[in-house]
């Protein structure tokens, strides 16, 4: 499989393990640092963000949060920006969320080390 293959199966398994309740694939996606946060703005209109990590997003997949939030007819689209030698930039548009992720290479393959995203439905 080539790297932009990869990349892409990777948010793949992402995306689909929250939406699908699938811990497993989405415990594969991620690299344990991870990074994440979500930005919205408040009732006061002020911005606010919420930082989580692996753990955070394996629960929730295990948990089934993603399962109720997936609308009737849920696709993704997955934009490969750039891969420079171990690192990757994706965008992600959905119904739900747009997100950037930052993935990395490891010996295990692509996982996702940074992402930042906002509810679509909330904006």
């Amino acid at each position: 499989m080539d790297d932009t293959a990869a990349v892409v199966a990777t948010v793949t398994d992402y995306f689909e393990g929250w939406f699908d309740g699938d811990a497993g694939r989405m415990e594969r996606a991620l690299h344990p640092a991870l990074a994440k946060t979500g930005v919205r703005t408040d009732p006061a209109g002020q911005l606010a963000t919420e930082s989580m990590g692996a753990a955070d997003m394996i629960g929730w997949t295990r948990e089934g949060e993603g399962v109720a939030r997936k609308p009737a007819g849920f696709t993704f689209d997955v934009t490969v920006n750039e891969i420079y030698h171990e690192i990757a930039t994706v965008t992600v548009h959905s119904p739900v969320y747009r997100e950037y992720l930052h993935l990395i290479r490891t010996a295990d393959g692509w996982r996702i080390l940074n992402a930042v995203y906002m509810n679509v439905l909330e904006t």
